[in-house]
This record gives structure tokens, C-alpha cells and sequence, in this order.
């Protein structure tokens, strides 16, 4: 297996404290479609927003990343156990798992091992969910067109090439599990500017840009963010494309969840 690619290591307290938090309506939903609430992998984790979210309806999550640094960082709950170990190699035993996730990192993973993974660990009628979020939007013009400046211009030429996969929604990304209808979930933020200026320094090419250049870019956008933002202290609302995938393994299309389950062992 080739090395992990690995872009958010380096600033793994920072993309803690400024990434989005996910829509808690999501984990709710994740929750009732999964066969029970035992077990849930998070693979990817980074720095554990999805994990931490996730225990509040599974009895015990795991969270793994290959990057120890963003395992280090990552928040630690009683019901989730973390482990610095790649989404190809997962050391969950066969069919344990209830749910797999994967939050805004599956266009890093070698996909055919990272499948053969999920398949190997999902218990029968399991689920895999995928989502990510691509670019946002203030609604406010002035403000949108200085990050648009750092999102194109600047920016640019450093995203990585598996950027063009949340750019599409993963809709490029191949998924050979049966497909299950969601529902649309909206991704909100309510930052001031220092919070939004922050946010943008954790992408992975601002963070390219910064090592070849030697020059922070969001620091040639943030004057003209900042006059058009106003207040500082005003707090404006973000809100991203969000997209999910979520599927169950094949051969169980017609499989329905009883409408009285029993919940996993909650701690």
C-alpha cells in the first residue's frame, strides 16, 4: 500500500479548533437506519467531529486515522476509542461494525481496499455513509468574492487533484453498495470573521500554497474579508454544499428495519 496522503497533519490543532461541525440531524438519521446501535467505525477521523457525534447514538465508536498528529488532537468521549491505523487495514473483526462513516476524506483512500474493508467489517444489513462538504458561501457579495479570490485565483493551482471528488458531491467517486435514499441536510456555521479567516487557512491548499511560496494567502485576502465582513464581532451565518452517499452491502435491497428495534447497550 503507498503512503497515506496526507495534507492536514501539520495543522492538526488548528483544523480541530476552525473546521465546521456537522449537522446533528445527520447522526440522528444514521442512527435509525443502521440494524442497531452497538458499533460504529469512523474511518478517516481526523481530529473526531464525526466520532464525537456519532457517540452520542452508538455504544462505542471507533475513530481511526493514519495521522497520529490529528489523533493526538482529537476530542477525546467515553464511548469512543481512537487508533492510528489507515481505513485500508481497519483491525475491527468481521461483520462487528453496525455503521461505517466517512467524513470528508474518502476521495483520499484507495478505494478497492477501503471497500474490501467495509464489506469485511459491516455486520449483515450494516451501512456506509459517505458525505463532504465543497465550497460556501456568506450570501454577502464582497465577502464571497474575497474568498473566491483565495478559493480560485490564489489558491488555485494547489488544491490537490482529488479535489475535483467533493467537488462533484462524490458523485465521481465509485460506490458499489446498494444506494439508500437521504434526506437533504443543511451544513451552517455562525462565525465571526477571525472564525471564517481561521476556517480558510485549514484547507489543504491554502496550506500547499504556504509551503511553496512561503506566504500565507489568506493573509493577502483577509484585509478586504475583513472591510467587507464590518463588525468584527458580528457573527454572520456560512453555509456549504453538503453531500451524502449511503448504501448497504449488496444482496440486501429488499431488507427493512423492523419499526420496533432493539438499541444497542448505551454507556
Amino acid at each position: 500500500m503507498s503512503a497515506f496522503k496526507d495534507h492536514f497533519s501539520g495543522h492538526a490543532e488548528i483544523y480541530r479548533r476552525a473546521r465546521p461541525t456537522y449537522p446533528p440531524a445527520l447522526f440522528a438519521w444514521l442512527a435509525d437506519a443502521a440494524p442497531d446501535r452497538e458499533l460504529a467505525w469512523d474511518a478517516g477521523c481526523g481530529n473526531g467531529q464525526a466520532t464525537v457525534a456519532l457517540a452520542a447514538h452508538f455504544a462505542h465508536v471507533l475513530g481511526t486515522d493514519p495521522s497520529a498528529n490529528q489523533i493526538a488532537a482529537a476530542e477525546p468521549h467515553p464511548n469512543v476509542e481512537y487508533r492510528v491505523e489507515p481505513a485500508e487495514r481497519c483491525s475491527l473483526a468481521d461483520a462487528s461494525a453496525s455503521l461505517v462513516t466517512v467524513a470528508q476524506a474518502l476521495h483520499w483512500f484507495e478505494l478497492e481496499r477501503f471497500y474490501a474493508e467495509v464489506r469485511r467489517v459491516l455486520k449483515p444489513h450494516g451501512v456506509i455513509a459517505a458525505w463532504t462538504y465543497a465550497d460556501c458561501t456568506t450570501g454577502e457579495a464582497a465577502i464571497d468574492r474575497a474568498k473566491d479570490r483565495l478559493y480560485l485565483d490564489l489558491t488555485g493551482p494547489f488544491w490537490p487533484p482529488e479535489r475535483r471528488h467533493v467537488d462533484s458531491g462524490y458523485m465521481t467517486l465509485p460506490f458499489p453498495f446498494v444506494e439508500i435514499a437521504a434526506p437533504s441536510f443543511a451544513m451552517v456555521a455562525h462565525w465571526t470573521a477571525e472564525q471564517f479567516l481561521a476556517y480558510l487557512r485549514t484547507w489543504s491548499a491554502t496550506q500547499r500554497y504556504r509551503q511553496a511560496i512561503g506566504v500565507d494567502p489568506v493573509d493577502l485576502i483577509a484585509p478586504e474579508l475583513r472591510a467587507a465582513w464590518g463588525d468584527p464581532a458580528r457573527v454572520r451565518e456560512v453555509r456549504w454544499r453538503f453531500h451524502l452517499r449511503v448504501g448497504r452491502a449488496r444482496g440486501n435491497r429488499e431488507w427493512k428495519k423492523p419499526r420496533f428495534s432493539a438499541l444497542g447497550p448505551r454507556v
